[in-house]
């Protein structure tokens, strides 16, 4: 580590908002390489817009990952958010074990097996807990015996933005990891090695990475669950973990030396910013108005009952409750897809701070609800990429939140 400064390998970098979150958090980190690369397309928007802000630099790098990966300098925190994608393994000639081809996981294992830095900070969709629905948590438990093999211990937390003050109900799983060289990893190791489960649980509420941050009721009475990645009875190897792992997972967790243990936690909630909070105040321009009938957006935002047939000709209903139309001012936005803006569902309908009229929000309002600075996506990109990218983003605040907390562990 360069004096005073960590060092950053960014993932997946998309318009940078790992890179925002953390360089808003403190100046001691350093973005020494990142990678942004949108598969099948002919314009790489995202890419476009990172380099606008970071430069066009020989560390910046616009390729498959698959690619890429062999050019990563040494790094002390690695972060990223990536797919929620099939993380089966199996076992191939010679007795080697090989992932799915084209899954992005795989390629972020062979990163941490060449460098093996102190500190990994992920992000990925809440579903990956319980993924594949067949098998529930396998995906993340073939995640969990990776880190595991490699000499880290792991936390992770589910966090819906909102409910810790911030503009948007964005539900992520954020997992860290540390490894087994760092002091931190020592001191979690000395403290569960000689304790049993619940010891481990009463961590997950007392001193946990996440809960000094993030916090939560320690009145609670969590479900909870526990497991063991070390007992060669049970998971001989990662494929014995593909093959036989199923188990309830709770939206935090701990492992350590391939004891893992799991529990529901509530946060405390903060006040949240809401719709109203990030809105215009200022005319905006008529394209984003609605205008002429209603009757389809209140069709897609209403509740259904549909018949359908199954491709083996049994009948069923389709049915989905209603949306808010239009959305709730004195409430934080909902989930911001990568369709915002369309004729759908999903797409936020507001009522306009001068004129009363409903529409959709801008891309400065979409910026705003992941708490980017205004314009950051105004790069010469078209408008609808500027909702789409938006749509893939992750909340920055919380990543300002998690820097923040590892400079307090280093």
């Amino acid at each position: 580590m360069k004096k005073n400064k960590f060092q950053v390998v960014e993932l997946f970098a998309g318009v940078g908002g790992f890179r925002v979150g953390l360089e808003r958090s403190s100046p001691h980190y350093e973005t020494i390489w990142a990678n942004q690369w949108e598969p099948g397309k002919k314009h790489q928007y995202a890419f476009d817009c990172y380099t606008h802000h970071y430069g066009n630099q020989k560390n910046h790098i616009n390729e498959d990952i698959a690619i890429a990966k062999d050019q990563i300098p040494s790094h002390n925190l690695l972060v990223g958010g990536f797919p929620c994608q099939d993380y089966s393994v199996a076992r191939t000639g010679a007795l080697g074990i090989e992932g799915k081809k084209g899954v992005l996981w795989w390629h972020i294992n062979d990163i941490l097996t060449s460098h093996r830095p102190a500190f990994v900070v992920l992000e990925n969709v809440d579903r990956l807990l319980k993924s594949p629905s067949t098998q529930r948590g396998r995906d993340f438990g073939v995640m969990l015996r990776c880190f595991n093999d490699l000499g880290y211990a792991v936390e992770w937390r589910v966090i819906n933005a909102a409910e810790y003050g911030y503009a948007q109900r964005r539900r992520r799983i954020y997992l860290i990891a540390f490894h087994s060289s760092t002091s931190f990893y020592k001191e979690l190791a000395s403290t569960t090695s000689k304790h049993d489960d619940s010891f481990m649980f009463e961590k997950l509420y007392n001193n946990s990475f996440f809960t000094s941050i993030f916090s939560t009721d320690s009145e609670d009475n969590p479900k909870k669950s526990s497991v063991s990645f070390v007992d060669k009875t049970h998971f001989t190897d990662l494929v014995d973990v593909s093959n036989k792992f199923s188990t309830t997972l709770f939206n935090s967790g701990i492992m350590i030396n391939g004891r893992v243990v799991s529990k529901e936690v509530t946060p405390i909630y903060r006040k949240p910013t809401t719709l109203r909070d990030i809105r215009h105040t200022e005319e905006v321009d008529e394209k984003y108005f609605l205008n002429g009938s209603l009757e389809k957006w209140e069709y897609l935002k209403g509740a259904k009952r549909i018949p359908r047939i199954k491709p083996n000709g049994e009948p069923y209903f389709f049915s989905e409750g209603a949306i808010c139309f239009p959305d709730n001012l004195d409430k934080p936005g909902r989930t911001m897809l990568t369709s915002e803006s369309s004729v759908n569902r999903s797409t936020h309908v507001i009522e306009d701070a001068v004129t009363g009229r409903l529409r959709l929000l801008t891309p400065i309002e979409c910026e705003r609800l992941n708490g980017f600075d205004d314009n950051w996506t105004n790069t010469g990109m078209p408008e609808k990429f500027r909702y789409f990218t938006m749509g893939n983003a992750l909340v920055v605040p919380v990543v300002e939140s998690i820097g923040k907390g590892l400079l307090e562990i280093l």
